[in-house]
C-alpha cells in the first residue's frame, strides 16, 4: 500500500532529490575513474581525468533531463 502524497510534505520531493544526486555523482565518479585508469595506463597527467569528469557530468545532466526533467505530455 503506497502512500498518497500530503500537500505541504515536506519530505515529497526527496526521492527526486537523491535520485538526481545519485545519478550525478555516480556519472562523475564512473567516467572519472575510467579517465584516471587511461591516465595512468598512457602515463599523461590527469588530461583524461577531466575529459572523463567532464563526460561524466554531461552524461549524468542528459540522464537526469530524461528522467526527471522532461514534461510529461498526455493525448489530450
Amino acid at each position: 500500500m503506497s502512500r498518497k502524497p500530503v500537500q505541504g510534505d515536506a519530505w515529497q520531493g526527496m526521492g527526486v532529490g537523491w535520485a538526481v544526486t545519485g545519478t550525478m555523482v555516480s556519472g562523475i565518479a564512473v567516467w572519472g575513474g575510467i579517465g584516471y585508469l587511461l591516465d595512468r595506463l598512457a602515463g599523461t597527467s590527469h588530461v583524461f581525468t577531466a575529459i572523463g569528469v567532464v563526460l561524466g557530468s554531461l552524461g549524468a545532466t542528459y540522464i537526469v533531463y530524461l528522467r526527471h526533467g522532461r514534461e510529461h505530455r498526455g493525448d489530450s
